[in-house]
């Protein structure tokens, strides 16, 4: 653990430091870690007092309003009657959301997601847009945002698929399959390492297809989130026909399911948003209501149960302390 984090800090630092080798360049890359820390901040900051134009890019409440309307959802409608509003390692879930969403962002995240994009804009010319096969910005807002979020939900679809295939991605991967008891918060537990794998597989799209409209990829995302509650949530839904192409609580449900047959056992229904990837490459599996199933993963009382636990739990190899 000790010696990988000080690998990360001889790649990080001396690329902060001397930049590509000059003077010249030491300033630019530092200015750049600076920049990037200090704008998300007051992004934030201007998100939370209602600072942010237009209203509707105002993620910080739009996170906190819809958590509240699906929470609420579930002690109207609870799927599992039984589960207690509030359910087991509910908390733990509320700051992931906003852990993985803001404070991780602020840390570090940002800044040195600032330096990659000056990185590979000093590599390429900072000319990213001759990579692109395709110009969106020609077309209308609604066929840019329908083509924005089947892409991005692929991407995703397939990044989620290999995270369950490939041991040193589970490792990280196993703090969202930690959960017992399934609720919307549940969404946003997921390891910070998740960020890493997930960003540069959507860059690269956004790259390819070019010229999609800002506005446009901030309703896609809210989309996203919404249904990514919903399929956590403790509420029975499936859509009827709609199943087909939407992901649903009753499909995902099986997707934490602790017990699996031996064709699935590296995991199913791995779609986020849409279902129909997992139909188009037989990776769906909903044998009968999921309601009350066993959730979670073999030797779970052995991972840890809490967020400092698990906050760099998966660089450990197994054998390892936690």
């Amino acid at each position: 653990m000790r010696r990988k984090f000080l690998v990360a800090l001889i790649l990080i630092v001396p690329l902060l430091v001397f930049g590509q080798g000059n003077g010249a360049e030491t300033a630019s890359y530092w200015d750049v870690f600076i920049s990037s820390f200090k704008s998300f901040a007051n992004y934030t900051w201007n998100e939370i007092t209602f600072q942010v134009t237009p209203w509707y890019v105002n993620y910080f409440w739009w996170l906190v309003v819809l958590s509240l309307v699906v929470w609420l959802l579930e002690i109207i409608f609870p799927w599992r009657k039984n589960q207690a509003i509030i359910r087991k390692d509910f908390w733990l879930d509320a700051f992931y959301m906003f852990f993985n969403f803001y404070i991780f962002k602020l840390v570090i995240f940002m800044a040195v997601t600032g330096i990659a994009n000056k990185a590979i804009g000093d590599i390429t010319g900072g000319d990213l847009q001759r990579f692109a096969l395709f110009n969106m910005h020609e077309f209308s807002w609604w066929i840019q945002l329908v083509i924005f979020f089947i892409a991005t939900d692929f991407i995703q679809w397939f990044t989620h698929y290999l995270l369950h295939r490939f041991n040193f991605l589970w490792r990280f991967h196993k703090v969202h399959h930690s959960v017992e008891q399934m609720g919307f918060a549940a969404h946003l537990r997921f390891h910070w390492m998740e960020n890493v794998f997930y960003s540069p597989m959507k860059y690269l799209m956004i790259v390819l297809i070019g010229g999609f409209n800002l506005e446009m990829i901030f309703v896609a995302y809210y989309i996203a989130i919404a249904i990514g509650h919903l399929n956590h949530a403790n509420i029975g839904l499936s859509y009827g026909p709609l199943k087909y192409i939407l992901n649903n609580p009753k499909m995902h449900i099986w997707h934490h399911a602790k017990e699996l047959p031996k064709d699935r056992q590296l995991g199913a229904n791995f779609g986020i948003s849409l279902s129909i990837w997992d139909y188009i490459f037989r990776t769906n599996y909903i044998p009968e209501d999921g309601r009350d199933i066993e959730l979670g993963f073999d030797d779970m009382d052995k991972f840890p149960k809490t967020f400092w636990g698990q906050l760099f739990y998966g660089f450990r190899k197994k054998g390892d302390s936690l």
